[in-house]
């Protein structure tokens, strides 16, 4: 549930505060991304019984997996990742790096050669949420530059499956091989390769804290897009704010690891009904029902 509080409830010392990881995560991850690559597959299948609390017998997903998840979600939604993935492709479509040459000076030459890494490796979080927009947003771009192989990581749930939405966006972005397996020792299966998991060139995506170190600790032997921190999102709503689509930005932050909401007295409503604060509460507990069926 959000934790809702007034604006000037809460100190500013609590709404900046970072939490400190309670383990020593650096030889955590050290320990994991070393075992990995000493076991393989093996060490995958024991860390994925020990942290998701599932025993495995193989870590691809099957053709028929990712044909049942895409049956099993609504035709409305598919729908939606589809536009989303057209948007996106749109956008980065415009951003494709061109290989050109020069010659306008008599005896010299010179260029840039833009060439698409082979293999990349996308990790797409489990635990508390499902993120299919982390899927396509993290595929279409490798898709669009040439990457002719894009692997995606993700931790399973206790019952070996992954999210039916995760594997519905993986299929329509056009992700090669999908793996269940999250963490460390999926960054690590991704940076040095297993019997089943392919060695990568570059590895993208967001993590916890310990994913974020083993990215940290494996960069040179394979490249990343960096290291992600915590982030901070601040939504702006006055009197002619949509308390619907306000209370859905809300939700959505609502599933990273910490979100605090201040409201404020100058959100309010013109005209009859509630004031904007008062009906945005009203639909944050519903819209995180809907949001924890689906």
């Amino acid at each position: 549930m959000i934790k809702i509080m007034k604006y000037g409830e809460v100190a500013n010392d609590e709404i900046f505060a970072r939490v400190e990881p309670t383990v020593n995560v650096e030889a955590v991850v050290a320990d994991i991304i070393a075992q990995t690559q000493k076991n393989g597959d093996a060490a995958l299948l024991a860390y994925t019984e020990k942290f998701d609390k599932c025993r495995l017998t193989a870590l691809q997903v099957t053709e028929e997996e990712i044909q049942e998840a895409f049956s099993s979600v609504s035709p409305e939604f598919i729908e939606i990742l589809k536009k989303a993935a057209v948007n996106i492709r749109k956008f980065h479509e415009k951003q494709v790096r061109n290989s050109f040459i020069l010659t306008d000076t008599p005896g010299v030459v010179i260029g840039q050669k833009a060439t698409a890494v082979d293999k990349a490796g996308l990790y797409v979080p489990g635990g508390t949420a499902a993120y299919p927009s982390t899927v396509l947003m993290d595929s279409i771009p490798a898709k669009i530059a040439g990457v002719r192989e894009v692997v995606m990581v993700t931790p399973p749930g206790a019952d070996g499956r992954i999210a039916p939405v995760i594997l519905a966006a993986a299929r329509i972005a056009g992700i090669d091989k999908v793996f269940k397996v999250g963490g460390a020792q999926a960054i690590a299966a991704l940076a040095y390769g297993t019997e089943s998991i392919p060695k990568v060139d570059k590895i993208v995506g967001p993590g916890n804290a310990f994913v974020a170190e083993a990215k940290k600790q494996v960069f040179g032997v394979v490249s990343i897009d960096m290291v992600a921190g915590p982030s901070d999102i601040l939504v702006l709503a006055d009197g002619n704010s949509d308390p619907e689509l306000v209370a859905a930005d809300l939700v959505g932050a609502g599933r990273g690891d910490r979100v605090l909401i201040a409201l404020g007295a100058a959100a309010r409503m013109d005209g009859p009904g509630l004031p904007v604060d008062a009906a945005i509460v009203a639909i944050l507990d519903e819209q995180e029902e809907e949001y924890d069926r689906q």
